[in-house]
């Protein structure tokens, strides 16, 4: 998958990461009044960000589109893992880390979330990468 696409600079892929991880935990922790769905589901939609820079930064010389593809899954298979259930999962799963890593409770409009969020991501960095 590796057709010469320039890759972005690392410095941006970390601050890009830390940004998007730095706006998720402000939106989920820090109340700040907003309504509830645009905390949960702009949350997901940060957390589905965050995924696509890190797979991005992790096969950095991949096409937006490529990159777009693995995130998906890796989110999509995130998501449906919450259909699982075992003890000492659910127990990670409950503590404030495990829920903002691994969410609890399944939901197909996250699905819907991550998808958007990361193709709007990768189109975006398509446009933004060097040339």
């Amino acid at each position: 998958m590796d057709d010469g696409v320039r890759p972005r600079p690392f410095a941006l892929s970390a601050a890009m990461v830390a940004g998007t991880v730095t706006a998720g935990l402000a939106l989920r922790l820090v109340p700040i009044g907003l309504p509830g769905p645009v905390v949960k589901h702009g949350g997901s939609i940060l957390w589905a960000l965050m995924v696509y820079a890190i797979a991005s930064m992790i096969r950095p010389r991949w096409p937006p589109r490529g990159s777009a593809m693995l995130a998906l899954v890796i989110a999509w298979s995130i998501e449906c893992a919450q259909l699982y259930h075992d003890p000492v999962l659910d127990a990670v799963r409950r503590s404030q880390i495990g829920a903002l890593l691994l969410g609890r409770v399944f939901s197909g409009w996250d699905l819907l979330a991550y998808a958007a969020a990361i193709m709007g991501g990768a189109a975006i960095d398509a446009r933004i990468r060097p040339a």
